[in-house]
């Protein structure tokens, strides 16, 4: 290896070290900050809460509520929800690619179907579906897998022209220009998508659990809205950010180690 290469390696490796000393400085620092502010009761500690109430709340909640298992549903909701958007988003994305008067047909009601608040079908959802584990994944799916078409299929349309044009020249059937050309160009933009759909899905199953759910985080959230405790809230949302934080590198590392396998 040159010189030039271990300098490179060197300053990439320094670079990542101090991003994440900085996070770190900048988390503990709020969190300190914070802390400071509720103990000299510049803001309402009853309202806004404290990381020391938080980190006695969570301790509490995993004894006396069964923390894992709230946690362990809203993550099994979430990657469910989040595997089936991909998988129908992708195939709707690929009909719309090939047939495109379907596309025509199809676009004001995906547009119309993406601008619309999910949240407001919620009762219809649950005299669909009933108060129930569907109805969590249905909510999620209806915010998730509109974006999830909306992304893939514009990977299919960006594909190089040119490469479709060689193909066609040599009398390729559509199936071969979409599984040698279309689906391999727009691998990236699939892949990018997962990001979008997790953290959508995470939204939309906590949406369903503040409707339906008798387990899950979302569930917790709204336990402690109703007893009007803050403390079990603002853990909650901490329990949650911190699950999108996982969720989230999870789908990073997948995307590393897919774009890996495809370029090597």
């Amino acid at each position: 290896m040159s010189k030039e290469q271990l300098a490179f390696l060197k300053k990439k490796k320094k670079n990542k070290i101090i991003i994440i000393l900085s996070q770190l400085v900048l988390t503990l620092s709020f969190l300190l900050l914070w802390q400071l502010l509720t103990d000299h009761k510049i803001i309402n500690p009853f309202i806004f809460s404290s990381p020391k109430k938080i980190a006695e709340t969570i301790f509490s909640l995993y004894q006396n509520y069964d923390l894992i298992t709230h946690i362990l549903t809203t993550v099994f909701e979430t990657v469910l929800a989040f595997t089936l958007g991909i998988s129908l988003g992708f195939i709707i994305a690929v009909l719309l690619y090939e047939i495109p008067l379907l596309q025509k047909i199809l676009d004001p009601f995906l547009t119309m179907l993406n601008s619309l608040p999910k949240v407001a079908l919620g009762p219809i959802i649950i005299i669909w579906c009933g108060a129930n584990t569907k109805s969590i994944i249905v909510m999620a799916l209806l915010i998730n897998l509109i974006i999830s078409i909306i992304t893939i299929y514009n990977g299919f349309l960006n594909t190089d022209n040119y490469k479709i044009k060689l193909l066609k020249s040599f009398k390729a059937t559509k199936f071969q220009i979409l599984s040698k050309v279309v689906i391999p160009e727009s691998f990236k933009t699939i892949i990018a998508s997962f990001k979008i759909n997790i953290s959508l899905s995470l939204i939309g199953c906590i949406s369903g659990e503040f409707l339906v759910s008798r387990k899950g985080i979302g569930y917790l959230i709204i336990y402690g809205t109703q007893i009007f405790n803050l403390n079990i809230v603002m853990s909650g949302i901490i329990i949650l950010i911190l699950i999108s934080f996982i969720l989230y590198e999870c789908i990073d590392k997948l995307e590393k180690y897919l774009l890996k396998k495809i370029s090597g």
